[in-house]
């Protein structure tokens, strides 16, 4: 961008992710049927003018949360399986970390909690959370557990199981965050869970050469 470009262009360019940055606040305090544009308008700093410039619906700015606000770390998941050849122990640890690491320090844990409360009414909300992050990020991993069954690093069973096994307690420690801790529940380090949970894990599921 020219530096000598005039300040009120380059804010009106950096609009459409400011309003998806606030939605993404909007939405994990207040869930979906009780976030108003306005509210999304007023964290965001613009007129409600302003977000029906780049969004028509409520819809809309939540598909661009999904894409642009939370997608980009499934995509790293992605990658970092692509790019890792073995053993699996090596890119289990590292990617348990880094989704555990990405919900401990921002409000996707509180999303993912609407979307599991408000699946019923809004049924396209879990639709485009199902396809653009759940079925990426379990499709990955279910991909890098065969190919280490097929290296003799993981014994037999389905490996979509074993990817959702490996998920399933940062879901459940996130619903315990964003549920009973505002109401004075002893909170649990996320991180700290999933690295034991790897481990445990990871000990059933290994054949006895790969934990050599």
């Amino acid at each position: 961008m020219d530096a000598g470009e005039p300040k009120f262009r380059r804010r009106k360019a950096d609009r459409p992710g400011e309003i998806v940055e606030a939605a993404l606040q909007v939405f994990a305090e207040k869930g979906f049927a009780a976030a108003k544009l306005d509210d999304i308008a007023r964290r965001a700093g613009v007129s409600k003018g302003a977000v029906y410039l780049y969004f028509e619906t409520k819809e809309d700015i939540f598909r661009a949360v999904v894409t642009q606000a939370v997608s980009p770390n499934i995509a790293a998941v992605k990658a970092m399986a692509a790019a890792h050849p073995g053993p699996i122990p090596d890119l289990i640890r590292g990617v348990a970390q880094m989704v555990a690491g990405v919900v401990a320090g921002t409000p996707i844990g509180g999303v993912a909690k609407m979307v599991i409360a408000e699946a019923g009414n809004f049924p396209e909300i879990a639709r485009v959370w199902h396809d653009e992050l759940v079925a990426q990020a379990l499709g990955a991993m279910t991909l890098a557990i065969e190919a280490a069954q097929a290296r003799g690093e993981v014994k037999p069973g389905d490996a979509r199981t074993y990817a959702i096994q490996l998920v399933a307690p940062l879901l459940m420690t996130v619903l315990w965050r964003e549920t009973f801790v505002p109401v004075g529940a002893r909170p649990f380090d996320i991180p700290a869970v999933m690295t034991q949970h790897v481990e445990t894990l990871l000990n059933g599921m290994l054949t006895q050469g790969a934990r050599a």
